[in-house]
């Protein structure tokens, strides 16, 4: 085991993992960082900020959680220094929905009957697929060549939900970075966290709501982007 020159035996041989000495390096009032040299020198101290503040190294945006680079986050303008507020980009770019089949929502379906309610079987297997909800809106449907409907939301599958109309809803923008839904008049209805919609009546959603259509459909609402 090496010995630095301030005497502490250390098992590391760069710099003394007691005091941080370097190693093999000359005993002066300059080096002696533990205690404050002769001449008024003391410990080093992270570099300085934009705003003259010292950077923890690793620090995170609390907002976005994006590593620190500067007095502003990168991602959403997050000033470190308090004195002004986050700067959030409002194109939607932030926010994703994310799809899933939902048993629970199937089996109360299917127990509420329909003439078709029989033939609908619950997917065996129906990945998870995230949509990024970017523009002034979002249409949440199943494409048709022959309808000319591609929506942004596209739900066509596989598995193809059959209870999913071609255009069932729309997820609207708004300029504080918020989004609605509206139901322009779908054959099945959809539900905004277990309550039906009613047609052309927006209903705000945001992180963590839930949205059922369909026959076992459900979009989660989540901020990040995808």
């Amino acid at each position: 085991m090496a010995t630095c020159p301030q005497g502490h035996a250390s098992g590391a041989d760069d710099y003394c993992d007691v005091c941080g000495a370097q190693m093999g390096a000359a005993v002066g009032p300059a080096m002696d960082a533990a205690a404050g040299s002769a001449t008024g020198a003391a410990a080093p101290v992270p570099a300085p900020g934009p705003a003259g503040r010292a950077e923890p190294p690793g620090e995170e945006c609390p907002v976005c959680r994006t590593p620190r680079a500067g007095q502003f986050c990168e991602v959403c303008g997050h000033d470190y220094t308090g004195t002004a507020p986050a700067r959030v980009a409002v194109t939607g770019a932030r926010w994703e929905a994310v799809t899933a089949a939902d048993r629970a929502y199937y089996d109360e379906v299917i127990a509420q009957g329909g003439p078709d309610a029989h033939a609908v079987a619950f997917p065996p297997y129906c990945p998870q697929r995230s949509f990024a909800l970017t523009g002034e809106q979002v249409r949440i449907g199943r494409r048709s060549r022959t309808r000319g409907s591609d929506p942004e939301i596209d739900l066509s599958g596989p598995p193809e939900d059959p209870g999913v109309s071609h255009l069932h809803a729309v997820l609207l923008a708004h300029g504080d970075d918020s989004w609605s839904l509206v139901d322009p008049g779908s054959a099945n209805g959809t539900r905004v966290n277990g309550k039906p919609v009613t047609v052309n009546v927006p209903v705000p959603v945001g992180a963590g709501d839930r949205i059922h259509l369909g026959a076992w459909t459900v979009i989660t609402i989540r901020q990040g982007t995808p």
